[in-house]
C-alpha cells in the first residue's frame, strides 16, 4: 500500500469509529467536502500535511494519533 492510500484508509477508519460522514468531517475541519473526497479517490495524488492537520484538528486528535495505526506499518517505498 502506498502512503496516499493509507491516509485515505485512515480517514475512513476514523470516520467509521466516530460515526461521522465525510461531509460532516469536512464541516468540522473547515474544509470543502471536495477536498476530502479528492483525498479519498484518485484526484489527489499527494494529500498535504496541512490538510491532514486540519482533519486532525476537526477530529480533535494529534497528528501522532492520526499516524499511530497499523495501516502505516508496511508502506511500499515511494522512491523507485
Amino acid at each position: 500500500m502506498n502512503a496516499k492510500t493509507a491516509v485515505a484508509e485512515r480517514i475512513l477508519q476514523l470516520c467509521k469509529e466516530r460515526n461521522i460522514a465525510i461531509n460532516a468531517l469536512a464541516n468540522v475541519c473547515g474544509l470543502p467536502p471536495s477536498t476530502i473526497y479528492s483525498m479519498l479517490n484518485e484526484k489527489s495524488k499527494n494529500p498535504g500535511i496541512v490538510t491532514v492537520k486540519k482533519i486532525c484538528d476537526g477530529l480533535e486528535i494529534s497528528i501522532r494519533e492520526f499516524f499511530d495505526s497499523d495501516i502505516f506499518d508496511d508502506l511500499e517505498q515511494e522512491i523507485k
